[in-house]
């Protein structure tokens, strides 16, 4: 069997890499597992919430970005992240200049957030065709601020901030600008292409706990649907979700439809989706939209064991299956 490019299936990474992992230590509080963008450490007496990941796409904001992808997902655990460590894998012909534009856009990204870059790795390589930067980022929490996704219950509601397909939508209008030209106008392509400077989460993750939102999922690779049904796999809930409520851009549908891409399920780090009781969640829309952070239910959890479904605008319900490899590959590399 030949992988697909993109996202491992959710059932070929439980047996083929999750189940794999036989060794347990004592003092891991959170493992690895499928949705599950953080680990915990009891760090003497404080967490320690690591994740990693990498950015692979051929992207023009790769420094930046790869600040981002990891910074998220501790802000994801309600937690200011602190520390990054990057490797850089360059490809053969990596101009001296490309490295400084990659390096200073990492430095500035981290200087924004107050994380600190505190080593990593850097090589050229026959590996890689384009570069490759994989970040790892830690934050430290006391324990009692631990999210608590097992306390999520029927009727409590699916928030997501800012809108869907939001770096999917930056990274096809920068890097495929010639493609993106052929759907949108001028002033339209500027504005898909300052979608990448919202891809940071860290304001609506560390309000998230402040206010003790239950728990909370930057979405990255399978959009919104897929980021939806992970937070249900987790928690053996079902979910109502309502297309209608979904904020999307404009500009991000009528660049999707030319592309020939499902916002839905198209990667878009910058969206927290963020799962609350009703009325912490209205504080959580309300405080958010002071930071001028925008913010909106899409839907609300339904009982263990109910299917994960999609209210269409059509009237008609759809199952939300799991995420797969993301819309982005329908565009990277064509």
């Amino acid at each position: 069997m030949v992988l697909p490019i993109g996202k491992l299936d959710s059932k070929i990474l439980k047996t083929e890499v999750i189940d794999k992992i036989k060794f347990h230590r004592d003092d891991v509080k959170t493992r690895a597992g499928i949705g599950r963008d953080c680990s915990c450490v009891d760090f003497g007496g404080l967490d320690l919430v690591v994740s990693s990941d990498p950015v692979t796409a051929d992207v023009a904001d790769i420094g930046r970005l790869a600040v981002s992808v990891t910074t998220n997902d501790i802000a994801s655990e309600g937690v200011e992240p602190a520390y990054i460590m990057m490797t850089c894998l360059l490809p053969e012909g990596t101009t001296l200049d490309q490295l400084r534009d990659m390096m200073a856009q990492a430095a500035e990204a981290a200087a924004e957030a107050g994380i600190e870059i505190i080593g990593g790795h850097t090589e050229v390589t026959r590996a890689v065709t384009t570069p490759v930067i994989s970040s790892t980022a830690f934050g430290k929490r006391k324990p009692e601020q631990a999210m608590k996704p097992e306390t999520i219950e029927e009727g409590d509601v699916f928030i997501l901030t800012k809108t869907a397909g939001l770096e999917g939508t930056g990274i096809i209008a920068s890097d495929y600008e010639d493609r993106a030209k052929a759907f949108l106008e001028p002033g339209e392509l500027e504005h898909a292409k300052a979608m990448l400077d919202q891809v940071s989460v860290i304001e609506e993750g560390v309000l998230g706990g402040k206010l003790g939102v239950k728990e909370m999922h930057d979405v990255t690779e399978g959009g919104v649907l897929g980021a939806v049904w992970e937070l249900c796999d987790e928690t053996g809930l079902g979910a109502e979700i309502v297309e209608d409520d979904i904020p999307v851009d404009a500009v991000t549908l009528k660049l999707m439809k030319g592309v020939g891409v499902d916002w839905r399920r198209l990667i878009s780090s910058g969206c927290m989706l963020v799962a609350a009781d009703p009325d912490t969640g209205d504080d959580f829309i309300d405080e958010a939209g002071e930071l001028g952070i925008p913010a909106a239910v899409i839907g609300t959890f339904t009982a263990k064991g109910s299917p994960v479904t999609l209210l269409k605008p059509s009237g008609k319900t759809e199952v939300i299956e799991p995420p797969e490899a993301d819309e982005l590959y329908k565009v990277v590399g064509r």
